[in-house]
């Protein structure tokens, strides 16, 4: 009896699993719609929990205003913190503002900089994941948590392992940023995991103008268009 009871809820769960694809799939061709509509942008990422007087998000503010008016759209995770301030940028620029929201128990909640017509909502980190690296034409990525380093160092795997084009992966703030840099370079180079033309992969800047130059010598040789 017991045997047959773990092997019925064992059936209910790859049943719940099959119907689950639907679900994915959905996210998918909704997001791929959208996006593609939009046209090139750049994805801001950083901390959620940053706020409004917090140097890093005066910062992007200024990143996203500059982003917006030289010609792309700007997309976040659509959240509080960095996320609000990479919008609230595109806004107060009259630029594309895009927000890709995660539905989460905590941190996580729409901001209001976002367009009403380019906000779209995940279940799924993975498919929200597949829409910042497909549409966006480089990464800002701010000071954050676990989840920004996620973005970041998905991304450079990505590109490391050719299975995306290469963009501009710039990391903002040198304070913050260059002790794990430092890092990478002495134990993992130095342990050879990693190549040294592997470190050409991230850009370091500590404002708007550095930033927005990095994107626009980038693309004096290079297409914009989706990376897969």
């Amino acid at each position: 009896m017991r045997n047959e009871k773990h092997y019925k809820g064992w059936n209910e769960i790859k049943t719940n699993d099959s119907w689950a694809l639907f679900k994915i799939m959905g996210e998918f061709v909704n997001g791929y719609e959208k996006m593609s509509a939009i046209g090139p942008c750049v994805s801001i990422f950083g901390s959620a929990r940053s706020k409004e007087d917090n140097e890093y998000y005066q910062l992007a503010v200024s990143i996203a205003q500059k982003i917006a008016e030289a010609g792309y759209g700007v997309i976040t995770g659509g959240g509080p913190g960095i996320m609000e301030a990479g919008n609230r940028g595109a806004k107060l620029a009259g630029g594309t503002s895009v927000g890709l929201n995660i539905d989460l128990p905590f941190e996580q909640h729409d901001n209001p900089y976002i367009d009403s017509d380019k906000s779209l909502d995940f279940d799924y980190f993975f498919v929200r994941k597949v829409m910042f690296v497909k549409y966006s034409q480089g990464f800002v990525v701010m000071p954050g948590g676990f989840g920004t380093l996620d973005e970041l160092f998905e991304a450079i795997t990505l590109i490391q392992t050719h299975k995306i084009e290469k963009f501009p992966i710039i990391l903002v703030g040198s304070e913050f940023w260059g002790g794990l840099v430092d890092w990478v370079k002495a134990t993992m180079l130095k342990a050879g995991n990693i190549s040294p033309e592997d470190l050409n992969l991230i850009t370091i800047a500590d404002n708007e103008d550095e930033v927005v130059d990095i994107i626009n010598s980038f693309y004096k040789g290079h297409q914009l268009s989706p990376n897969f």
